[in-house]
C-alpha cells in the first residue's frame, strides 16, 4: 500500500484543508466585526441609533459565528492531533 493510498494520512490531509479553510473563514469574521465595531464607535451619539443598533446585531452575531468557528477548530486540531498519535504509533511497529 502506497502512502497516498493510506485513509490515515488521506483524512491528515483533509483534516489540514479544512483547518486551513476555517482559519481563512473566522480571519474574514473577525475582520467583519473589528469593521462594525468601528462603524459603531463612528456613529453620533445624537442620531443614527437605529443603524448602530443594527451595526450591535450584526457585531453579535459575528461574534456568535467566530466561536462557533473556534469550537469546530479546536474540535478538528483535536482530531488531527488523535491521527498524527496513530500514525506515529504505526510508524513505531
Amino acid at each position: 500500500m502506497s502512502d497516498s493510498e493510506r485513509p490515515d494520512l488521506v483524512a491528515f490531509q483533509e483534516l489540514e484543508h479544512l483547518i486551513e479553510a476555517l482559519a481563512d473563514e473566522m480571519a474574514s469574521w473577525r475582520r467583519r466585526a473589528h469593521e462594525a465595531e468601528a462603524k459603531v464607535k463612528a456613529v453620533p451619539a445624537s442620531g443614527g441609533k437605529a443603524s448602530a443598533a443594527a451595526l450591535e446585531k450584526e457585531n453579535r452575531e459575528l461574534r456568535e459565528r467566530l466561536e462557533a468557528a473556534r469550537v469546530r477548530t479546536k474540535q478538528l486540531l483535536e482530531k488531527l492531533r488523535f491521527l498524527r498519535q496513530q500514525q506515529e504509533t504505526e510508524a513505531h511497529r
